[in-house]
Parts: C-alpha cells; structure tokens; sequence
C-alpha cells in the first residue's frame, strides 16, 4: 500500500510547529527511512499515519483513500508498529503479547497463539520463549517478540520507530539484518525512522533526511545522497563534508582489505573472478 502526505502540518497545543507543510509519496513494498536529529519531526509523522497524532492541516491517504475518514482503532490495528522499547504488556507471555491483536479482531484464541508460534520462527525466536514473560528475555529477544506481534495481523504497511535504539551495537546489527531478511520475503511498505544515517542507508530504499519542521533537505536512494548530497547540511549529517565516508584500499598480509578516512577496516576486499 502506498502512502502519500500532502501539505500536512502539525502544531502542538503549547505552538510548536512540528511539521510545516509536509508532502511525500511512501511507495508500496518498499523501505522509506526518515532520519534526522531529534526534534525534527519525524516520529510525530510516522504517529500520523496511524493516527496516533492528528495533523492540524493537509491531508494523509492510503492507496488514494484519506485516513481522517477511518476509524483510528481499526486502522491502528491493521497496521503494524515496533516501538524503541517494543512496548509489550509485562503480564502477558510472549505467546500472548504477539496474539493481542489477532484475538482483540475477533480471531479465535487458540489460532492466535498458533500463528504466534508461526512468527516466533519467522523473527528467529526460540519456540521455548513462548511462555516466558517479557522481564525474562533480553532487549534483542524483546524487540523480536515487538515485531512479531506487529506482523500478527498480517498489515501491509509496517511502522518502526527507532525499533533498534535501545540495544547493544552487536544485537543492533542482527536486528538490522533480520529487518532487511523479513522484508525480502514479506514484501511490506515499511517506514522506519531512525537518528543513524548508517542505519537509514543499511535499511532504506528511499532516504528522506529531514531538519527542523520536517523540512526535506534531501530525498533518495542512499547511493544518490551519498554520491551527490544536496546541501551543505546534507553533506554534515552524512559525513561527507570531513571525509567519513571515504574508504581506500589497504593490502594486508592476508589479502586487500577496505578502509575508512581513520585508517579502520571496513571490510574485506573481494576481486572479480576472471
């Protein structure tokens, strides 16, 4: 399902002019990353499209049919969302935290948990873990159990914000390399937002850099951002303009290897075969 934003605005009570005049297409089956420093907008638009913020003006559809005129509780639950700490309930099992919303639907509650099953193997949960309480697992496995639950439901649009936030560096990368898998097989329209310009370029198909207001200062695949920033503060956030994104070849006594501007391997370089 597509996602379009045309001129939305959203003003706060006490003034704050969170987003100014927004528009954006967010195309079906794709990975759409609004990254930015805090403050610029950009969870107050993902809360938009499931209409747990109301804009102040403009308008927001899905697949050309405008949200203001659905129900926020039936379009909540047929979208999914992963929060920073995977907001599960703390007295409900694992099982039970990704059936809530098949069962809240009207589905039995025995299918429910039987799909619950189902996503645990989906998401790389150990079927052990079922009966455990959130308490009991580790951020990582929380986090998993979060994106289970979101998939529960089967939505065609996936809502992430800032999903991998609160975990160690080396569980952030698994996490990342589980979205990039799920997302290669389950084909969703994903909007995920995130502060890491490394994670937006790693995740995103589309790129949308954002500054305060929830200005576009630059929108595209990472490869065009990278090799053709559109700003002075583009080329900052990126890390462009001091040369944090240059990588050189080093030889080393066990082959060539990539590194970055302060002489870190970044990789292993592989030659073409002949």
């Amino acid at each position: 399902m597509a996602i379009e934003f045309r001129s939305v605005t959203k003003r706060f009570a006490d003034g704050t002019l969170a987003v100014d005049e927004f528009s954006l297409v967010i195309p079906a089956h794709k990975t759409t990353v609004l990254v930015g420093s805090s403050g610029c907008g950009k969870t107050t638009l993902l809360r938009m499209i499931n209409r747990l913020v109301e804009p102040t003006g403009g308008e927001i559809t899905i697949d050309e049919e405008p949200i203001a005129g659905r129900d926020p509780v039936k379009l909540r639950r047929g979208i999914g969302y992963v929060l920073q700490n995977a907001g599960l309930l703390p007295h409900f099992t694992v099982i039970d935290n990704i059936a809530t919303v098949p069962v809240l639907t009207g589905v039995a509650r025995k299918a429910a948990r039987d799909r619950a099953l189902e996503l645990m193997d989906v998401v790389g949960l150990d079927r052990a873990l079922a009966e455990r309480y959130p308490s009991q697992l580790s951020g990582g496995q929380q986090q998993r159990v979060g994106v289970a639950r979101s998939l529960a439901v089967d939505p065609n649009i996936l809502l992430m914000d800032e999903p991998f936030g609160a975990v160690d560096p080396i569980v952030r990368k698994e996490l990342q390399a589980e979205t990039l898998r799920l997302q290669g097989e389950l084909d969703k329209t994903i909007v995920f937002v995130t502060h890491d310009i490394d994670e937006a370029f790693l995740l995103g198909d589309q790129v949308v850099i954002l500054q305060k207001g929830a200005k576009i200062a630059q929108l595209g695949t990472p490869d065009e951002i990278t090799e053709n920033p559109a700003s002075e503060f583009v080329a900052s956030f990126i890390g462009a303009d001091k040369g944090t994104r240059a990588l050189r070849r080093k030889q080393t006594p066990q082959g060539a290897v990539v590194v970055d501007f302060a002489g870190r391997t970044q990789g292993v370089l592989v030659e073409d075969a002949p």
